[in-house]
């Protein structure tokens, strides 16, 4: 008799599968027992003989260094994690240059100063070009050097000095500490130190930018720089906003911003006191505008001075407006040197207001740092300036034009302008002006404003724009 074998073939088949899945499992499981005993073994064995391999006396890898931590907004290089200790005692000047260098190749990156910490640095650069839109994040504390002395010969121009950086910004609730006292003091201390004449007079910036381009600064405080607090040289597209500078009166040239070379600036809304002026504008800048400022103590804002040593002086389009000055020895002040070469043009000093300032409207082309200077014929150009609704109370004088003998000042214009003598004044209200071309537009308080500037002068124009070609 014949079997029937339809039913038995496919459960055959289906016993044999349920087999092969069964040995399957088996076999990883215990491939994956194997592999942990295997490890087990060597992690036991890297640990024997007080942490020794078997096959030598190598030490164990030491730890990673740790990694930059990343921010909400962008990677966030914080100077603790570069080593810094933040205790204001050591050197923490590689720590900041390894973040540094770490952040610059970043786009958006941040380099952290954190609050709460002092962070001790040495004289410092800080290089680009870097990736855009890097920050440098200043919330803590930075110190420079304490001692003159300690500083080294090949670094006294500047402290943090910033060079081709583009697209860069410096913010904070922070500090720079430019400790300048022992720089004040008299030349004798450059001698007891040993440093050669030459050297002598020469004191560090806090903050200087050289060749960049798009740099913001704000909120952040700069105090007690040896020399001037921020400078940009050969820069352009600089925005200052919203910060405080400030040093005692007794700090010699300690400027508050420092401008040379430089166009397309705006500063605003900043408080500044130092030793010296509030805004220097040197030579090579243009299209400036210095607002809603206050100002003092120190020597006001001033262009110039220019032509030094016979050099070439350029300036031109300087906006100066809503200014509060207090205890300045100048308000708003144009001074250049006998024997230069080049012009000022185009400056506008509008809406300020003065308290027991000593002189608070000043040209000044006589200017001299010596006992005596010797008299020379040639000078910069001063053409187009203008003195706008200055008001409020002065210490010395009320206006001081002193204009070359061989060209005078062209184009100057008097509006609204109302000074009155302060409680400090000793009587002198009598307006000093030499050699001064323009219009006066009422009121003028005091009245001897009026006499203070001649009418015509189109010889002088004519020789003010042959002059032009020298600068534009």
């Amino acid at each position: 008799m014949k079997r029937n074998t339809s039913f038995s073939l496919p459960f055959f088949m289906f016993l044999l599968m349920i087999v092969f899945v069964t040995f399957s499992i088996i076999s990883a499981e215990a491939r994956k027992t194997n592999i942990k005993k295997k490890l087990h073994k060597r992690h036991k064995d890297n640990h024997s003989s007080n942490g020794h391999t078997r096959g030598g006396s190598h030490p164990p890898c030491p730890a990673p260094a740790p990694l930059p931590h990343y921010g909400p907004q962008g990677k966030t290089f914080d100077i603790l994690s570069f080593g810094a200790k933040g205790n204001g005692i050591v050197d923490d000047s590689e720590a900041l240059l390894a973040a540094w260098k770490g952040a610059c190749n970043v786009p958006g990156a941040t380099v952290k100063i954190p609050a709460q910490f002092k962070f001790l640095i040495k004289p410092i650069t800080l290089q680009g070009p870097c990736m855009p839109d890097l920050t440098l994040q200043i919330d803590g504390t930075l110190l420079a050097l304490p001692e003159a002395s300690s500083w080294p010969k090949s670094s006294l121009f500047q402290w943090i000095n910033f060079k081709w950086v583009q697209n860069f910004t410096i913010k904070g609730s922070g500090i720079v500490n430019g400790q300048g006292y022992n720089w004040w003091r008299s030349s004798e201390l450059y001698d007891m130190q040993s440093y050669s004449k030459q050297s002598s007079g020469m004191k560090p910036t806090a903050i200087r930018f050289y060749s960049s381009n798009l740099v913001t600064v704000r909120d952040i405080r700069i105090i007690n720089s040896p020399l001037c607090h921020l400078k940009f040289d050969n820069s352009k597209g600089i925005k200052v906003n919203n910060i405080t500078i400030s040093s005692p009166e007794n700090s010699p040239n300690t400027d508050g911003i420092h401008l040379q070379n430089t166009h397309d600036v705006e500063i605003q809304r900043s408080d500044i006191g130092t030793g010296d002026d509030c805004v220097s504008i040197q030579t090579g800048c243009s299209n400036i505008h210095v607002h809603h400022i206050n100002c003092g103590p120190g020597h006001g804002i001033s262009v110039g001075g220019l032509g030094k040593d016979k050099s070439v002086a350029c300036v031109s389009d300087i906006i100066v407006e809503d200014i509060s000055m207090k205890n300045t020895l100048y308000g708003a002040r144009i001074k250049t040197w006998q024997g230069g070469i080049g012009m000022v043009k185009n400056v506008s000093f509008s809406r300020i207001q003065v308290y027991d300032v000593m002189s608070p409207i000043m040209i000044d082309q006589y200017y001299c740092d010596k006992q005596n200077c010797k008299n020379q014929t040639g000078t910069v150009v001063i053409s187009g300036v203008k003195f706008d609704q200055i008001s409020g109370t002065y210490a010395m004088q009320p206006i001081h034009l002193a204009c070359s003998n061989f060209i005078p000042c062209t184009d100057v214009d008097l509006i609204d302008i109302q000074l009155r003598p302060s409680l400090k004044n000793q009587g002198l209200q009598q307006a000093v002006c030499w050699n001064s071309y323009g219009k006066s537009q009422g009121p003028l308080v005091p009245s001897s404003i009026d006499y203070c500037l001649r009418s015509g002068g189109g010889l002088i124009k004519r020789i003010a724009r042959s002059r032009d070609k020298v600068c534009y």
